[in-house]
């Protein structure tokens, strides 16, 4: 059995029938920063009712479709919009982009996401290239029972590939464009943290807060895949700053400031080399 009740084969089928090409990479868009799933050659996309198992999207800026299409010479897997724990979706629901992903061949993921920044150098349209995290959503994506074809206990003492991400600095400094290194912390939300939240994150080690990424790197990480995931800063983090947090002040961040981010997402991707290792064969269980 599998160890949620997702319809990964159901799933599968469908994406399997519409997608011309295996994907190589599948590249996650946070809020704001969809526009860039609309720049690819072969483009095919699949709204989200059109997959069996995928809720409508319950949140403003996140569109609410797979895009599967070529960019940089490969074959990507858009995901623009997702599923988040504080929305009520049970784990199989958050992460079956990525294990759908992974079946359907991409063995790099690529993750963006709006954070708000505690770094007193993370201003509003800074990027922050993620070495590590910090997950305070109370809950693990594995957790249950073993899913056929992911490792149980993922090492996770470098989630983020060092390759890529040496890469990543490298494009960055041909290009110009100011990229941070540090910690995110993953918390559930919805609201946003209170000053004395951000006061404790900061004493924890970490850089930027948002609500989503690290429950997909987590489950990438069991499948083997590589990991490379950037935070948009969208505003300064409670307490930080003299504005009460809103969330379309950070969608429009998103639009304004996401394009360094989209421009260093091009050139990675024409810059990717093959990860050897095997694509996932078995398919799962039906749930």
């Amino acid at each position: 059995m599998s160890a949620d009740p997702f319809p990964m084969r159901d799933a599968l089928k469908v994406l399997r029938e519409r997608i011309p090409e295996k994907p190589e990479v599948f590249l996650v868009l946070g809020s704001g920063l969809s526009g860039l799933a609309e720049g690819v050659s072969r483009r095919v996309s699949i709204p989200f009712g059109e997959i069996p198992g995928f809720p409508e999207p319950g949140v403003a800026g996140h569109a609410g479709r797979l895009v599967s299409g070529r960019m940089g010479g490969k074959w990507v897997l858009f995901l623009a919009g997702g599923f988040h724990f504080y929305e009520g979706f049970a784990s199989g629901v958050v992460v079956a982009p990525v294990r759908l992903a992974a079946h359907l061949g991409a063995r790099t993921v690529i993750l963006t996401n709006a954070a708000g920044g505690i770094a007193p150098e993370l201003r509003p349209g800074s990027i922050l290239l993620l070495d590590d995290h910090i997950n305070l959503m109370g809950r693990s994506p594995l957790a249950g029972p073993e899913v056929e074809g992911e490792e149980r206990f993922p090492d996770m003492s470098a989630p983020y590939d060092p390759e890529l991400q040496g890469l990543a600095l490298e494009l960055a400094g041909e290009k110009g464009i100011p990229l941070s290194r540090g910690s995110y912390a993953a918390v559930l939300g919805p609201s946003y943290e209170t000053p004395a939240e951000i006061r404790f994150l900061k004493a924890a080690g970490a850089d930027a807060v948002g609500m989503s990424t690290v429950p997909e790197v987590i489950a990438a990480r069991a499948l083997g895949m590589r990991v490379l995931a950037f935070s948009l800063i969208t505003n300064h983090a409670a307490g930080l700053g003299s504005a009460p947090l809103r969330h379309d002040e950070v969608l429009e961040m998103g639009r304004v400031a996401g394009g360094q981010l989209n421009e260093l997402i091009r050139s990675l991707l024409s810059r990717l080399t093959p990860l050897s290792g095997q694509t996932p064969t078995a398919d799962p269980s039906p749930g």
